[in-house]
C-alpha cells in the first residue's frame, strides 16, 4: 500500500486530502516533463444509493477539443485510477499526465474519507478483513463510471482501463475478476492481496516492486503469464512505496515507458 509517507510527502492530511499536492485549483492547468498541458478538475461528486461522497480528480487534455465535441478527432478514451491506502487522488499526477498523453481523459477516485474506520490490519483472515474495503471501491469504480458515462457521454467506454496502486490495485483486480467485460485493460502497480484474474480479456500488466511481495496466488505462473498474456513487469530499482508522484525521476521514467510499451500494442493480440 502507498503508505501514510504519500501522505507526508504531499504534506496533507485526511482533513485536507481533496486539496492534494498535484491538483491545483479546479480548473488549473498544469504540465511538466514535456507533457502537454493537462486540464484538471476536481469533481464533488455524491452516491444518494450509498449515501456516500465520491470526489474525483479528473484530468484531461487542455484544448477545445478536451471540453467540447470536435467532430474529426476520435473519441477520448476514460481511464480509472485508484490510489493506494493512505494516499489520495492526487498523489499520482505523473501517471494521469502519462494517460492523457495516450488520448485518455482519467478520473483519480478519492476512496479514504474523513471519518472511514482504518483498514484492518495484517491476520489470518486478512482477505475476508479487508474485503468489505475493495468492494466499497469497486463500488466507487462502478459509480464513477457511471457519472461520466451520464455527464460526458462522447467519451469511448468501449476502451475503459482501470488501474490502481497497492490497495488500489486490489480494487481493480476484484473489480476485473467480478465483471471482466468491464475494461478492456488493467494495470495495477503492486497489488498484494487480490489475485489477478486468469483470462485475456481483460489485457493486464502489473508491475511489481523490488521489497514487497505477494500474497501466494496472486500473480500468475510463467505458464499462466504465457497462456493469458499477461505481463508482469519487476521493477529492481523501484520500492512499493515509491509508486506515486513522490518517485525519482527515472522511477517515474521507467514506470511510464512500461506502461507506454503495454498501452502501444495491438488490442487484438
Amino acid at each position: 500500500m502507498a503508505g501514510r509517507s504519500a501522505l507526508a510527502g504531499c504534506g496533507v492530511g485526511l482533513a485536507t486530502l481533496f486539496g492534494g499536492c498535484a491538483g491545483g485549483r479546479p480548473g488549473a492547468s498544469v504540465s511538466g516533463g514535456g507533457t502537454p498541458p493537462v486540464l484538471v478538475q476536481q469533481l464533488a461528486w455524491f452516491d444518494a444509493a450509498r449515501q456516500r461522497s465520491v470526489p474525483v480528480t479528473l484530468y484531461l487534455a487542455d484544448t477545445a477539443a478536451g471540453r467540447r465535441a470536435a467532430p474529426q478527432r476520435a473519441a477520448q478514451k476514460v481511464a480509472i485510477l485508484n490510489h493506494g491506502y493512505g494516499s489520495s487522488a492526487t498523489a499520482y499526477s505523473f501517471l494521469a499526465r502519462l494517460l492523457v498523453a495516450h488520448g485518455y481523459v482519467v478520473a483519480s477516485v478519492q476512496h479514504e474519507l474523513p471519518g472511514d474506520a482504518p483498514l484492518p490490519p495484517a491476520s489470518a483472515h486478512l482477505y475476508q478483513d479487508r474485503l468489505p474495503s475493495w468492494e466499497r471501491g469497486a463500488a466507487n469504480i462502478l459509480f464513477v463510471r457511471r457519472q461520466l458515462r451520464r455527464t460526458r457521454p462522447r467519451l469511448d467506454y468501449r476502451h475503459l482501463l482501470l488501474l490502481g496502486h497497492s490497495h488500489g490495485g486490489d480494487m481493480v483486480a476484484l473489480l476485473a475478476g467480478r465483471q471482466p467485460r468491464l475494461a478492456a485493460a488493467v494495470i495495477t502497480l503492486d497489488n498484494r492481496r487480490v489475485p489477478l484474474p486468469r483470462r485475456r480479456h481483460p489485457r493486464m500488466l502489473t508491475l511489481r516492486s523490488s521489497d514487497q511481495p505477494a500474497d501466494p496466488g496472486v500473480l500468475p505462473s510463467a505458464a499462466e503469464q504465457r497462456r493469458f498474456r499477461m505481463r508482469v513487469v519487476p521493477l529492481p530499482a523501484t520500492l512499493h512505496n515509491d509508486m506515486w508522484d513522490g518517485a525519482s525521476p527515472a522511477q517515474q521514467a521507467e514506470m511510464s515507458r512500461v506502461i507506454a510499451a503495454f498501452l502501444g500494442e495491438p488490442t487484438g493480440r
